[in-house]
């Protein structure tokens, strides 16, 4: 097992990975920004150094100090969390090239799912059904529409590199196609360095169903269920639930089997997310794998029992599962709402600034990941989300009530946050009925919050 890791990362995500090293005996070293001097994964690791000023390209993208940091002090691993660095080719094979264990899968196999439309082809090959569309990056105008003409209207354009929604717009025309490639590609390009776009089929009115998978480096593969991750703003994930509404058995074992083929298809190791689009046939579509833990992580913890960090620590230190997919029991219904420092009044405007007041919720089957404390100043460089609330209920009628009550009881006070606006959505009777797709938010939910 590793002496000591370095936690490439900030905010709850950081706090969460030197939490779990400390149970494991292992010590941690934290980087930080100087806006980041006074936060608390400074301050719970054994060792912290500054990275660099404020802005994420100077200090939490600066692969040369990090890697300094990392020799300096003598840590074996890194741990790169969610965002960041964590699904950069370059800085696995950095971090191999200094003797400093990777915690995540290889480079080889980062760079080949971070290329959405090289991913898309990986897993059409291992069997896994996708999404019909053009097999790599668009040329030039003619072929766009050419693949668009095949495929029907309506079609999504995509970044090949990237997500969050930049780089991405639907288009249900010829004109709209032509539009919508020379935003699209100019997004890609300021976002993620490559112009790059690829097309396919627009799955309309579709849930987000993502998949959760465990690979060790003896062979070993099973998937820890699915999560629901339909309720989105902009495509960016708002609530996320585990196990997925109204899946029956079937379905759900299909598309845990499916997850589990493409992943061995590539060598995958470590921790990894096959996220799909679910038709309301009950036909599903390969649409990206995420190469690192996700944000939503807690909800499938809660239903499986087993901690993916450790798990993602234990595997990258070379250790098998110990366990198989036979062992793993679904138990009980999570909900985690992402808490934002933003104001949904004002179109989700971030709010950064000096939190003066906070009270954290409590009770049996109720967690909160968060960095946040009374005090604690909220810089403007990074992502608004302070924090996640998740609950645990022995069913999803039980787990919408105490998600409910643990947002009356949380207080956040000295910013603006989408607290209240949780609070409306988890009311709305189409959460409750569990009755919405990718674009309730959007055109249902938010056309009447904005009108209170």
């Amino acid at each position: 097992m590793f002496g000591k890791v370095l936690v490439a990362n900030r905010g709850e995500i950081a706090l969460r990975i030197i939490r779990t090293c400390r149970e494991m005996g292992i010590q941690t070293v934290a980087i930080f920004s100087e806006a980041d001097r006074e936060s608390l994964h400074v301050e719970l690791a054994d060792e912290a150094y500054c990275v660099g000023p404020g802005p994420s390209g100077q200090s939490y993208l600066n692969v040369p100090n990090i890697m300094s940091a990392a020799v300096m002090t003598g840590a074996d691993a890194i741990h790169p969390g969610y965002g960041y660095l964590s699904e950069q080719a370059q800085f696995a094979e950095v971090c191999e090239s200094h003797g400093v264990k990777f915690i995540g899968p290889s480079a080889d196999v980062i760079e080949r799912m971070g290329d959405k439309a090289a991913a898309k082809r990986a897993m059409k090959a291992a069997g896994v059904p996708v999404v019909p569309g053009s097999e790599g990056a668009i040329r030039d105008e003619a072929e766009a529409v050419a693949v668009a003409e095949e495929i029907g209207y309506p079609v999504i354009i995509k970044a090949a590199s990237g997500g969050g929604g930049r780089g991405m717009r639907v288009a249900y025309s010829r004109d709209e196609l032509l539009r919508g490639l020379t935003v699209a590609r100019s997004e890609a390009e300021v976002s993620f360095g490559s112009d790059a776009v690829y097309i396919e089929k627009f799955v309309e009115d579709p849930r987000h169903i993502e998949v959760q998978i465990l690979a060790d480096e003896h062979g070993n593969c099973v998937h820890l269920f699915e999560r629901e991750c339909s309720l989105q703003r902009r495509h960016q994930k708002v609530i996320e639930e585990a196990p997925a509404v109204g899946l029956d058995d079937d379905l759900r074992k299909r598309m845990g089997a499916v997850a589990v083929q493409g992943a061995e298809s590539i060598g995958y190791t470590n921790a990894g997310t096959i996220e799909f689009l679910l038709d309301r046939d009950g036909s599903f579509y390969f649409m990206e794998m995420n190469t690192r833990v996700q944000v939503e992580h807690p909800v499938t913890e809660w239903i499986t029992g087993i901690d993916i960090v450790k798990e993602q620590i234990r595997i990258a230190a070379g250790e098998p599962l110990g366990y198989g997919q036979e062992d793993i029991q679904l138990r009980g219904h999570a909900i985690e709402c992402r808490l934002n420092a933003e104001s949904p009044e004002h179109g989700f405007r971030p709010s950064p600034g000096t939190i003066v007041a906070y009270h954290a919720p409590g009770g049996m089957g109720v967690r909160i990941d968060s960095a946040a404390f009374s005090g604690w100043k909220i810089p403007p460089y990074y992502d608004s989300m302070f924090g996640k609330l998740s609950v645990w209920g022995r069913d999803r009628q039980e787990a919408i009530a105490k998600i409910r009550a643990a947002l009356d009881e949380l207080v956040v006070e000295g910013i603006a946050t989408n607290i209240e606006f949780q609070k409306a959505l988890v009311d709305s009777p189409a959460f409750r009925e569990g009755k919405f797709s990718t674009n309730f938010i959007e055109k249902q939910f938010l056309p009447q919050y904005n009108r209170k």
